[in-house]
């Protein structure tokens, strides 16, 4: 990772921890203030339109755990994860019979 990207790193977790917005012209602010000059305005950017919108802290807490399961997780405390899951079971065992050659009456080796 490079320095201006470790920089920027940084100047996000800040603002994050400050509950400030992430926006490119605070994370170079916050930059020029910590005398760190080799930033180009264009990682500032990434990192602002990256974050935008979202709880760096948040995303924090969550850094071990799987994508998938941070996504069931809301589904469950509204009730509905159950009966996808089963939903899906039984898609899963419809696809297996669909690709078994048995059922259209030839093998491999007929």
């Amino acid at each position: 990772m490079s320095t201006a990207e470790l920089a920027s790193s940084y100047a996000a977790l800040i603002l994050a921890d400050d509950g400030v917005e992430i926006t490119a012209d605070k994370l170079q602010t916050l930059l020029k203030a910590a005398k760190v000059v080799d930033v180009e305005p264009i990682w500032t950017q990434l990192f602002a339109k990256a974050l935008e919108g979202k709880d760096v802290k948040d995303l924090l807490s969550n850094v071990g755990s799987g994508g998938g399961a941070a996504a069931a997780g809301p589904a469950a405390a509204a009730g509905g994860a159950g009966g996808d899951a089963e939903e899906a079971k039984e898609e899963e065992k419809e696809e297996e019979k669909e690709e078994s050659d048995e059922d259209m009456g030839f093998g491999l080796f007929d």
